[in-house]
């Protein structure tokens, strides 16, 4: 059932960030916090001094959100609809771009054994080197210079 046509009732019972999402998956597009915010005001009956009272506290919790993205236009969209690329500047390859796709290394990377594949060998071994020069010492051992 589309946003619009639900009862009143319905849509009192959900929070603005579900009302938002909702909107968002219907309009396919995605839209700025006022114009959201106003859409949703507008089906729930409230006033302009409600509409400026609770905008703050709604671009928070779109922020907190994890749900939705704030694209570069300031608009915010379904996070459903966009990959996350990062792109790193590395000196020693002269300026070249790498890319890492998120989805891919995490898919690449489900479950604990690949997890620890995916780690750093050198890393480990210099944490193995270091534990070579320790032993073992009874309390009886240890005298006051060691405290």
């Amino acid at each position: 059932m589309k946003i619009k046509n639900m009862p009143i009732e319905e849509l009192e019972l959900m929070s603005y960030t579900d009302l938002t999402y909702a909107l968002l998956k219907e309009e396919k597009k995605p839209l700025s916090t006022p114009v959201i915010f106003k859409k949703i005001c507008d089906l729930l009956g409230l006033t302009e001094s409600d509409y400026a009272s609770k905008i703050g506290d709604y671009y928070t919790s779109l922020t907190i959100d994890k749900r939705f993205v704030l694209l570069d236009s300031n608009e915010w969209d379904v996070c459903d609809n966009h990959s996350i690329k990062i792109v790193l500047d590395d000196e020693e390859d002269e300026g070249e771009d790498l890319e890492l796709d998120l989805e891919t290394e995490y898919d690449e990377i489900e479950d604990e054994e690949n997890i620890e594949d995916a780690i750093d060998d050198e890393s480990l071994d210099d944490d193995e080197e270091d534990l070579d020069d320790l032993e073992i010492i009874d309390e009886d051992e240890i005298g006051e210079e060691d405290l």
